[in-house]
């Protein structure tokens, strides 16, 4: 197996860590200056790989960048420089009665890979946090977003060695499977695995990594108007988190919609007609929405219709006639990552806070919010929807971890 790559981040890593904060945002500053002075050659990259994809395919919107992406992507990164230093905070410190001291202080991971699928923004995301948080970073783009991720690395190296930083803080893995295999038995080099991606991605990296691994990604969306719900509000947030980019993983993918609420289903679907939205609804809402809501895109639900995350304009429809219903629909069918609740009644809210199982559950809210930027992190790493370490969007704390300094004067332990 060749390892030369993983020897060379980890020492990087290794040096990183000694970096000191003002060093650190020097770096990320540089780059964000730089980036925006090359923003016509990172499009004029990201061209190639588009001219590639067929622009219906769902993950078009996700490899698109444009002046107006870059832009928020250099905000984004301007951010992370004003954020705190996450390293060295003191989580714990108590002496013992025999004298020891003990500190708990956050350190970084060391070197944490990443893969992911046609999200060229991903690299400016993983750099600028991995390298505020002093881990070192290992990117496994997919094929169709090659050219992009080649230019924007080639331009994180460049700032890297302008300012004497070792550039091997951030490596991008040549565009082949077979490094996808290596980086997953990287051991001793490799800290973490974080895969960025589709469901089938995140299933393939847990089974066959032989290094920790954080699912992130796969969002299968739920909101629940119920009976008390404002039909505006439900409207609004209903249109929100279905259309404002379908290709995310906090998009919309299943409405639930109390029974008493059915005759308020074709205005509440006014606005996804105007979006082409596909809709597959069960019985009761098929026939609520016959006649109101164009043929061509009214479907029958069946099994497969829920539970799907559909990453495209599309949506199913579940009829339910109690909270309990709705929340044993989400248990069933949700991937823990964002669901919501349209109501006024304080105690469906706090049953739906308390009850539902996600990393991210929202009340009388689109779950479009569930990004690392729109919760004030900075930019993010990812979505975890597991438990173990982090959950939810992960910015800086979630990617460092933490040791133990045990200060004695001479202290031994008795047998």
């Amino acid at each position: 197996m060749e390892t030369t790559i993983f020897k060379k981040t980890q020492k990087a890593s290794q040096e990183l860590i000694l970096l000191n904060s003002t060093q650190i945002n020097e770096v990320l500053l540089a780059l964000a200056q730089e980036t925006e002075k090359r923003f016509d050659e990172i499009i004029s990259a990201n061209e190639k790989d588009l001219a590639l994809m067929d622009i219906s395919n769902p993950k078009y919107d996700r490899l698109k960048l444009t002046k107006e992406r870059l832009e928020g992507i250099v905000d984004d990164i301007r951010h992370v420089a004003t954020l705190p230093n996450p390293l060295g905070n003191v989580l714990d410190d108590r002496t013992l009665d025999n004298g020891l001291r003990l500190i708990k202080k956050s350190v970084p991971f060391g070197v944490i890979g990443v893969i992911f699928e046609a999200r060229p923004n991903v690299c400016f995301d993983v750099f600028s946090l991995c390298f505020k948080s002093g881990n070192a970073c290992i990117l496994k783009g997919g094929s169709d977003a090659a050219h992009s991720n080649q230019a924007i690395v080639e331009i994180i190296r460049e700032v890297l060695v302008s300012k004497n930083i070792n550039p091997d803080v951030c490596t991008l893995l040549p565009n082949d499977r077979e490094y996808t295999h290596q980086l997953l038995n990287a051991q001793g080099y490799v800290d973490l695995i974080i895969p960025r991606g589709g469901t089938n991605l995140i299933q393939y990296v847990r089974e066959n990594s032989r290094i920790p691994v954080i699912e992130t990604g796969a969002g299968v969306c739920h909101t629940y108007l119920h009976t008390t719900g404002d039909k505006l509000m439900a409207k609004n947030i209903i249109t929100n988190a279905k259309t404002r980019r379908v290709s995310v993983c906090n998009a919309l993918d299943c409405l639930i919609i109390d029974s008493s609420r059915l005759e308020d289903l074709s205005y509440l679907c006014e606005d996804l007609a105007t979006k082409q939205v596909e809709i597959w609804a069960d019985p009761n809402a098929y026939k609520a929405l016959e006649n109101h809501y164009p043929t061509t895109l009214l479907h029958h639900a069946n099994h497969e219709s829920f539970g799907t995350e559909f990453l495209d304009y599309k949506m199913s429809i579940k009829t339910v006639t109690s909270v309990n219903q709705a929340i044993e629909h989400i248990s069933a069918n949700g991937s823990k990552h964002s669901e919501a609740v349209i109501t006024t009644d304080t105690k469906v809210a706090d049953l739906f806070e308390t009850v539902v199982d996600a990393a991210c559950v929202y009340v009388n809210a689109s779950t479009a919010f569930t990004d690392g930027a729109q919760f004030g992190l900075g930019a993010e790493i990812g979505i975890s929807t597991q438990k173990m370490h982090a959950r939810g969007p992960m910015a800086l704390a979630e990617i460092c971890s933490y040791k133990w300094i045990i200060q004695g004067n001479g202290q031994v332990r008795n047998s």
